[in-house]
């Protein structure tokens, strides 16, 4: 398989600016205004945000892409969580913000915001990390409700450092081996969000589950292996949830030089935990005797 890379150091690769090539050459990210932390295995910034495979559109490979316009993803989560107009405040100064505005807020943890929170295993070995949890306070600081949320882009095959080289060399954008690891979708993404989704269940205070934002093909994809949108009956928000926001590079605003390609939410569909494990589970098989058709196909025979 191979793409090319279509958005690097956060403008588009054919975007041949003064601003998009200063930022590649600072190696900064646009979208946190912080060091790209996308790396080669050698430790060399790579400043990658998404990859165009030959037969499709521009797939967003890095989750820190998915936070443009200050984190506006997570302001999306919070209004439909809690409601509008109530500040996001990074964790350890929230309770602090709202008894002094008297007023509520939401306190956040997570990378850059007050460090992320630890789901625990059972038997309590190891543990997975949630990306985020938006806690809503009320005027006295303290602790009304919260929800979790999931950012998921996808992690790529091959190599794009021949692409890299030419882009940092002379913004010429070549074809590289890079391709996409759709089997996460089966094999990782998948797995988790049922886990976490049951876990925040059993929680008093978490009162509208788990919100997963991802871009738009990958969901396309998780969509393709649960067999389709329609089998996930949409759920008003509860603590069984699982709401899915989908974002999208805005072709209406795309082709601007020197600024970053905005993101559009396409989807919000919220569904169960329950609806997500069923339609998971239910695999659909091929036809029978299909090892033995490939066997006798690769002995020179035919079968009976």
């Amino acid at each position: 398989m191979a793409g090319t890379i279509w958005e690097f150091f956060g403008y588009r690769a054919d975007d041949h600016s003064a601003q998009a090539r200063q930022t590649a050459a600072s190696t900064t990210c646009p979208y946190i205004n912080e060091a790209c932390e996308k790396t080669f295995s050698d430790a060399t910034v790579s400043g990658v945000c998404s990859i165009k495979p030959v037969t499709s559109g521009p797939v967003i490979c890095c989750p820190i892409r998915m936070y443009a316009d200050d984190y506006r993803v997570l302001k999306d989560v919070a209004t439909k969580a809690f409601g509008a107009d109530l500040d996001l405040v990074p964790g350890p100064d929230a309770v602090t913000h709202a008894v002094r505005n008297k007023k509520p807020c939401i306190a956040v943890f997570g990378q850059r915001w007050g460090g992320e929170l630890r789901l625990p295993q059972k038997a309590g070995r190891g543990g997975y990390f949630v990306d985020w949890v938006l806690a809503k306070l009320d005027t006295a600081g303290e602790l009304e409700e919260f929800v979790a949320a999931e950012v998921q882009t996808i992690d790529t095959t091959g190599s794009y450092r021949k692409g890299y080289e030419s882009l940092l060399r002379d913004r010429r954008n070549t074809k590289t081996t890079a391709g996409l690891n759709w089997e996460n979708v089966s094999k990782r993404i998948l797995p988790q969000l049922i886990y976490k989704g049951q876990v925040l269940q059993r929680e008093e205070l978490c009162r509208k589950g788990l919100f997963f934002i991802c871009p738009q093909p990958v969901f396309e994809r998780i969509m393709t292996r649960l067999g389709g949108q329609d089998r996930l009956v949409r759920y008003a928000l509860q603590p069984a949830s699982i709401t899915f926001m989908v974002y999208d590079h805005d072709t209406t605003n795309m082709l601007h030089d020197a600024k970053p390609v905005p993101l559009t939410e396409t989807v919000a569909h919220s569904t169960t935990v329950y609806k997500v494990q069923e339609a998971f589970n239910n695999v659909t098989l091929p036809d029978e005797n299909v090892y033995q058709a490939a066997i006798l196909k690769a002995l020179g025979k035919t079968a009976n």
